[in-house]
């Protein structure tokens, strides 16, 4: 009936535009699963995790793609990842009082910022960009990150419901310089001409039209006159990327103190995993053997 759990490439062949469509099913619903989110804080958290994935569809590379927002509003911290595979993860973290609309100056605060950052499979390379959170909602701060770091004209439409979130992308491609420079400015106003008529069509769109209808029929019905060519849909997945050797690691830098302090506390620790929920529990002689043979502390990370 629909493409679940997909993302798809498409061109437009008169012109250089291209596009990404995501739909995020059975991935969302396991992103959420264990968190009691609220609609605004869920919704928001689905817009961020379908943004994630157009963005990492985007590039060339390997490794990891990280959308971070952050702010002293009461949506401090919102975390979406996803690797070149499509392998997809997000959390949020909120406390007190909620606004009742969903912008996102009244979630994350005036002052909060989007942070998109991509490293390398091997963490080498690094690249970050950082923009203000401008206009109403994700798909806009995006559009600013778009012409700040690649300076290629962008725009996204965003949504989220309990069972499906969605996404599509468009981008302007540059065009090559030709020997006449008349040539250059009647093909820019062309250029212009047919990226502004895309988005006249694209403005059409509804939320329920891009939740519900399956990425081949959405862009029939928004572009049904133009030659579109849709190659074929990748998978996406949820994969958290958690394990017990990971959190070993971090118990093993807080050191053989603190966390037997803990044990005589509570009788064991806990450490739970902020993305997928899942607890890792060490008692006293677990405590014992972790640091029988505690190799060299390396840098702990909350949220790998």
């Amino acid at each position: 009936m629909r493409d679940g759990d997909t993302v798809r490439r498409f061109l437009f062949e008169r012109f250089p535009v291209r596009g990404y469509v995501v739909h995020l099913d059975a991935s969302w619903r396991a992103l959420v699963e264990h968190h009691d989110y609220p609609p605004v804080i869920r919704d928001t958290l689905g817009e961020a995790a379908a943004a994630t994935v157009l963005l990492a569809s985007t590039l060339k590379f390997e490794g990891l793609l990280t959308l971070q927002m952050q702010g002293p509003g009461p949506m401090h911290l919102l975390v979406s990842q996803a690797t070149h595979r499509m392998a997809i993860r997000a959390v949020a973290r909120f406390q007190g009082e909620l606004p009742p609309e969903r912008r996102l100056q009244s979630l994350a605060g005036t002052e909060g910022h989007v942070t998109v950052t991509i490293e390398s499979e091997d963490r080498t390379n690094r690249y970050q960009g950082i923009v203000p959170l401008v206009g109403d909602g994700l798909a806009a701060c995006l559009q600013h990150y778009f012409e700040r770091s690649e300076q290629l004209p962008t725009r996204l439409w965003l949504a989220a419901t309990p069972e499906r979130a969605a996404g599509l992308l468009l981008q302007r491609l540059p065009t090559g310089a030709s020997a006449s420079s008349e040539e250059d400015e009647m093909q820019a106003a062309e250029g212009d001409e047919n990226w502004n008529r895309v988005l006249h069509l694209a403005q059409t769109l509804t939320p329920d039209e891009l939740v519900k209808l399956p990425g081949s029929e959405l862009l029939r019905r928004l572009f049904h006159e133009e030659d579109v060519r849709m190659f074929d849909a990748g998978p996406v997945f949820f994969q958290c990327t958690c394990s017990r050797e990971r959190v070993t690691g971090i118990l093993r830098s807080l050191g053989e103190r603190e966390v037997m302090s803990v044990v005589e506390e509570r009788g064991e620790v806990e450490v739970r995993c902020e993305f997928c929920n899942r607890a890792y529990r060490y008692d006293a002689v677990d405590v014992a053997g972790l640091f029988a043979a505690t190799p060299a502390a390396g840098p702990s990370a909350a949220l790998q």
